[in-house]
């Protein structure tokens, strides 16, 4: 098939292990806009993760951040819509969580991915690439002021476990309310309820009208399942978790051979 528009993941997925676009990934991404499809990066970052990358991706256009939380527009700032989880859902799934795991550390995204509220102690066990921003711009806020207003992701963390051990206490609570997932960084990330990366593709498709079948999406991570399964032909990466390839359509090569670049390829002819 030849789409009218690609869905891309970033980390793990388009960008290699350095992690960069690499000089072929970039001539098929430009392949691909000559021919008139539109390429759109839906990432769990934040629009400041995402400019380190959108010019050697070429990125101008439509972006979906937050794990398709919110549409925004990387050319002209334009915010097609944004989803937030509320104040007391997030006081509800952190009293309960601190309640079953001690020493929790959380961090609020907000306004439209400009904001980030770390609470005091976060930024000490963080590094530049969870967030793509330095920890010693995070600062460090009262618990109850990270989590008093609505967020566009909720970051769940801890010094010691594992997201996976986080994750799976936070879905044995039996709440609701939200949508959790994990994206491959050392956190949860908590988003509205219904909030994915193939909600928001969904939305924005029914803007640029363009239909599910005419979309290929690629992913690698937990978060990107949906996607996948949502989009007319989901391609999982080679390093991909299981479940994420048993979702896809394909598997493509992994992101340090141009699997993404090699299946754009394919399909341009």
């Amino acid at each position: 098939m030849t789409p009218r528009l690609i869905a891309t993941d970033l980390d793990g997925t388009l960008l290699d292990s350095t992690p960069t676009v690499t000089a072929r990934t970039r001539r098929a991404l430009d392949a691909a806009r000559a021919r008139g499809i539109r390429v759109v990066p839906v990432t769990a970052r934040q629009p400041i993760g995402l400019r380190t990358v959108a010019a050697d991706a070429g990125f101008d256009d439509w972006a979906l951040c937050g794990n398709g939380g919110y549409a925004t527009n990387l050319a002209d700032g334009r915010m097609l819509f944004a989803e937030e989880l509320p104040a007391e859902t997030i006081r509800v799934l952190a009293e309960a969580l601190r309640a079953s795991i001690p020493g929790l550390l959380f961090a609020s995204v907000r306004d439209g991915g400009e904001t980030f509220v770390a609470q005091h102690g976060y930024a000490e066990i963080a590094r530049l690439a969870d967030h793509k921003r330095d920890p010693r711009t995070m600062g460090g806020a009262p618990l109850e002021q990270v989590l008093g207003a609505p967020s566009l992701k909720l970051v769940i963390r801890h010094p010691e476990l594992a997201p996976s051990v986080l994750y799976d206490t936070l879905r044995d609570l039996g709440l609701g309310g939200f949508e959790a997932t994990l994206s491959g960084a050392p956190f949860v990330e908590v988003m509205a309820e219904g909030v994915t990366k193939a909600t928001g593709l969904a939305r924005l498709c029914e803007h640029l009208g363009v239909s599910r079948s005419e979309v290929v999406a690629f992913g690698d991570a937990l978060n990107d399942l949906e996607m996948l399964r949502w989009a007319g032909h989901g391609v999982a990466m080679a390093g991909a978790a299981e479940v994420v390839r048993a979702a896809a359509d394909e598997i493509a090569a992994s992101n340090d051979d141009d699997g993404v670049a090699r299946v754009i390829e394919r399909m341009l002819g």
